[in-house]
């Protein structure tokens, strides 16, 4: 028994050597991802700038070709009939023809230096993006791995003492903060982390428009920079409401449901109505919150797609499950057909209901409106477990 206490603190011992070198390489390719985005914008600007003296160089260039070709027409005229023209007209003539042709190829040549600077700085910008998502990805691999080895495996004595059961339940739990986690950093990098970007970049246009004396330029770039850190200003405090909302906590579903749509309707303009098919009582927390976000990205489906005017939510609360249907009188769509309407907050749903073990269903039609339907059980059930018993047993 000492024998397999010594053998279990020593596994422990390498669990936290690896749980630590792996913090490590994430912590680095974390900075690689963020130097990514640093030099992303950089080239952004230059390359703004750089096609903004293309453009100059190309009218300069274009103004010098037609001056070359007056000068080269007037010294043929003068080649033609020279003797009505002194020696000095002569040279004049031919010096101007000169220096316009070499004014010329100089600005030639320097289109095709810009240009090949900008097709450079192109190139790196699309392997910049490449390395930006390579390194998310594999950061989001890492913290899957992280949360597995620090959960389950992190505590081996318990582990072992019933190894399937555990990993089992292990696996479900990381699978369900995973997917929550890519829905948190989906909604942040699409929205404040996308208008951050934009504000500094546009900052720095500004800053370079005032070193310019640019004034009025910098005042309207100004007043769409505030309009942007409002607009991030709303996302950042929907992303935190859809984190967690504290009255789900301490009202309950129904009560959190009402204020909710209350919101909803002042934000979007569409009438909302709520209705409970059986009395209201609390169930437990994590199935509140699952059909709390499974009615919440319904009518945020609705609200980006439907064009509805009314929609209706109706809740049953049944002894071994909860029922629940949004329903709009929006313009519906086709389901054979996945490009008509944008499948990824369909597919989360699908996701979510099904670690809970329940049951999704979509109606609709074009022109007749859309119908969601969940049902979730009270208790999930052991199925799994109950196999894995069967298995075991001699």
């Amino acid at each position: 028994m000492a024998e397999a206490n010594i053998n279990i603190h020593v596994l422990d011992e390498v669990m936290e050597r690896t749980i630590s070198s792996v913090e490590q390489s994430k912590e680095k390719i974390f900075d690689i991802a963020e130097n990514a985005h640093k030099e992303r914008n950089h080239i952004s600007l230059e390359l703004e700038a750089l096609k903004d003296e293309i453009e100059r160089v190309i009218t300069q260039t274009d103004h010098l070709e037609i001056k070359a070709r007056h000068a080269r027409q007037k010294l043929a005229n003068i080649s033609r009939s020279f003797r009505q023209y002194s020696e000095s007209d002569i040279r004049e003539a031919y010096e101007e023809a000169s220096q316009m042709q070499i004014k010329l190829s100089l600005s030639r040549d320097k289109e095709l230096r810009l240009r090949q600077r900008r097709d450079e700085l192109e190139r790196r910008h699309r392997n910049i993006l490449q390395t930006i998502e390579k390194s998310e990805n594999l950061i989001s691999q890492i913290g899957l791995v992280l949360n597995y080895l620090q959960g389950d495996l992190r505590k081996v004595g318990i582990a072992l003492e019933s190894a399937q059961q555990q990993q089992l339940l292990g696996i479900q739990i990381i699978q369900a903060q995973e997917e929550e986690r890519k829905r948190v950093a989906r909604d942040i990098h699409d929205g404040p982390a996308q208008s951050m970007a934009n504000v500094t970049l546009r900052s720095e246009i500004v800053e370079r428009m005032l070193n310019q004396n640019r004034i009025d330029e910098a005042k309207v770039e100004l007043r769409l920079l505030k309009e942007l850190t409002r607009a991030s200003l709303v996302d950042v405090r929907k992303i935190i409401f859809d984190l967690r909302p504290m009255a789900l906590d301490d009202l309950g579903l129904v009560p959190t449901l009402r204020k909710y749509l209350e919101e909803y309707h002042k934000r979007h303009g569409i009438h909302v109505k709520l209705t409970l098919l059986s009395p209201e009582r609390r169930l437990q927390n994590s199935i509140e919150v699952a059909v709390f976000r499974l009615i919440q990205e319904s009518l945020n489906n609705t609200a980006k797609h439907a064009q509805a005017k009314h929609v209706e939510v109706r809740l049953e609360f049944k002894p071994n499950e909860v029922h629940s249907i949004v329903t709009d009188d929006g313009v519906g769509f086709d389901q054979s057909t996945k490009a008509e309407r944008p499948q990824f907050g369909i597919m989360g749903m699908k996701e979510r209901v099904k670690l809970l073990q329940g049951k999704m269903l979509i109606r609709s039609k074009p022109g007749k409106g859309t119908s969601v339907l969940f049902h979730i059980p009270l208790r999930i059930q052991e199925k799994n477990n109950n196999h894995s018993n069967e298995q075991t047993t001699p």
